[in-house]
C-alpha cells in the first residue's frame, strides 16, 4: 500500500471486503492470507481515518432556547446538561 495512491473510503471500503471474501473462502496460502490480513489491517486504519475526519468535519443544528445553534458532530446534551461524547 505505500507504493499505491491514497484511496478514497468507498475504494478502500471496497479492497477490504475483496479481502474479506477471500479470507472467508479458507483457500488461500498462507503465506498470502498473511499479506492479505496485513493489507486488510491497514486498510481498516484507513477507513477508520477517514470517518474520523468527516465526523469533525460534520456539524449538528440543534434549538436551544429557541434559537438554532452548531454543534460539532459526536456532542449532544442530556437531561443533566452534560456533554456526551
Amino acid at each position: 500500500m505505500a507504493n499505491e495512491p491514497e484511496l478514497n473510503f468507498e475504494e478502500a471500503m471496497a479492497a477490504l471486503e475483496d479481502i474479506v471474501g477471500q479470507l472467508e473462502h479458507g483457500d488461500v496460502p498462507l503465506e498470502q492470507a498473511i499479506d492479505l490480513f496485513q493489507r486488510g489491517m491497514k486498510l481498516s486504519q484507513l477507513c477508520g481515518l477517514k470517518l474520523e475526519q468527516v465526523e469533525r468535519k460534520i456539524e449538528m443544528i440543534v434549538e436551544e432556547d429557541g434559537e438554532l445553534r452548531k454543534k460539532p458532530f459526536g456532542t449532544a446534551d442530556d437531561e443533566s446538561g452534560e456533554i456526551n461524547e
